[in-house]
């Protein structure tokens, strides 16, 4: 049941993450971090149907780990990503990349090696109050100084400070979460009554705020690894030394669990960085490096600004023309002994 439950959502967390970077990415910059980034995302049909694959995929995981553990359920959704390269092949109609064959080699391979190495087991259904207090310190503090430190810079360095952080909020949520589904067991009078019960809406929120600021940086392959990886393994920590679950702790079996960790987050890496993977073809227009806010996309022969499509040309376009071509002609061997090669309609 848990392992069932683990596979089906991370094929909808998967889903939900490409439609949601498709909508975050078309958001103003200076929404990142604020509520208001989420409001302006929920006016978009793509963003609500991948919150709604996220509802989906958040169901089966409480499912899941109401009858599996951390250290088992977690890292199986890092598989999603299995699921998403085919589906996104058979979507574009091409053909897969070889490194959509290696990618997704290392990933199954390393989950295979380390959760049959590490052996997991059910541990406690909940811990002490003491450990909370350390768990949230270790965990919130690092996660929002990650977030500040990515909203401080720009491109793929902000995209996966931003998604670390994310991870590391979605792994303690997972504990949250958890122990939710214990109390539900228990009866809706525990759960109401609880704690863990707030603290996992307002974390919810918080990452989801902070993945959907990584998410609008920019393309998935700037944020996604990132975001695949930190959190199974936060969520391995904290099953492993907060919730006592078992692992295999012996010092081949260690070697071997870090061996298999090490080859999901090269495959995730790997996968990433598909050109079959969604979003990796992205280019964002707040960019100065790939694009001009002022002189329009550049002609990549040249590096040349082209026209503007869409409208005549005006007069101060011809002048960037010009100018554009004289910068050409001044370093083109043909120059020095034809001379500049310019349109009669624009030098006049």
């Amino acid at each position: 049941m848990a392992v069932v439950a683990a596979l089906g959502a991370a094929v909808l967390y998967a889903l939900a993450s490409v439609l949601q970077q498709k909508a975050a990415a078309e958001q103003p910059p200076q929404r990142a971090l604020r509520v208001g980034l989420l409001v302006g995302l929920a006016a978009r049909r793509t963003w609500l149907a991948g919150i709604a694959a996220d509802g989906a995929a958040f169901v089966l995981q409480f499912v899941a780990l109401s009858h599996g553990s951390l250290v088992l359920v977690q890292p199986l959704l890092v598989s999603g990503l299995l699921f998403a390269v085919p589906l996104s092949v058979a979507l574009h109609r091409c053909r897969p990349a070889r490194v959509d064959w290696s990618g997704s080699a290392l990933v199954a391979a390393g989950l295979a090696l380390f959760l049959v190495v590490a052996q997991p087991k059910q541990g406690d259904a909940d811990t002490t109050a003491w450990t909370w207090v350390l768990l949230l310190t270790a965990t919130v503090v690092p996660a929002a100084a990650l977030a500040l430190a990515g909203r401080a810079r720009r491109g793929a360095l902000a995209a996966g400070l931003l998604a670390a952080s994310g991870g590391v909020i979605y792994g303690l949520t997972a504990a949250l979460t958890k122990v939710v589904g214990h109390l539900l067991g228990r009866g809706v009078l525990h759960v109401v009554t609880a704690w863990q019960t707030y603290a996992l809406v307002v974390l919810g929120v918080a990452g989801m705020v902070v993945v959907q600021s990584a998410f609008q940086v920019g393309p998935l392959a700037w944020s996604l690894p990132t975001l695949t990886v930190a959190d199974p393994v936060v969520s391995i920590a904290i099953g492993a030394f907060a919730f006592g679950e078992h692992v295999a702790s012996g010092p081949l079996s260690t070697v071997l669990e870090l061996v298999g960790l090490s080859a999901v987050a090269a495959g995730v890496y790997t996968l990433a960085g598909s050109p079959s993977m969604p979003g990796v073809g992205y280019a964002d227009d707040r960019d100065p490096h790939v694009q001009s806010a002022t002189s329009g996309p550049v002609t990549p022969a040249t590096g040349a600004p082209r026209a503007p499509r869409g409208r005549d040309v005006q007069p101060e376009d011809a002048v960037e023309a010009v100018e554009a071509v004289d910068a050409v002609d001044a370093v083109s061997p043909r120059s020095t002994s034809t001379g500049p090669m310019r349109s009669s309609k624009l030098s006049q």
